[in-house]
């Protein structure tokens, strides 16, 4: 499995309805997902400064680099925008993070 890991900013005041429409993600978007080969994706809060942590593992045939475009993943962009840093297209700001320490 491939790990990754990035951080997305929320907006203040958003941490409850961020995690409401997490709690209620559709199932389409998580069929995705999973199709896509992401078998494991976990966010995190930091509630002082909203930044999120998110890790994702992915099968070595992933095809998570397709997401972008499809619809469904679009539709939840613009689902999402309005609580959080996005870009030009509402695909949320994410920055990579680089590993520097794993213990197996």
């Amino acid at each position: 499995m491939e790990e990754i890991a990035f951080t997305m900013q929320l907006k203040p005041g958003n941490v409850a309805e961020y995690q409401r429409r997490h709690d209620e993600i559709w199932p389409e978007l998580s069929e995705a997902l999973e199709k896509a080969g992401i078998r494991d994706y976990s966010i995190y809060l930091a509630p002082e400064s909203g930044t999120l942590f998110a890790v994702q593992k992915r099968t070595p045939d992933h095809t998570a680099d397709q997401l972008p475009g499809l619809p469904i993943m679009k539709r939840w962009w613009d689902y999402m925008a309005d609580l959080m840093d996005t870009n030009p297209d509402n695909s949320p700001v994410a920055k990579p993070l680089q590993r520097v320490f794993h213990m197996d």
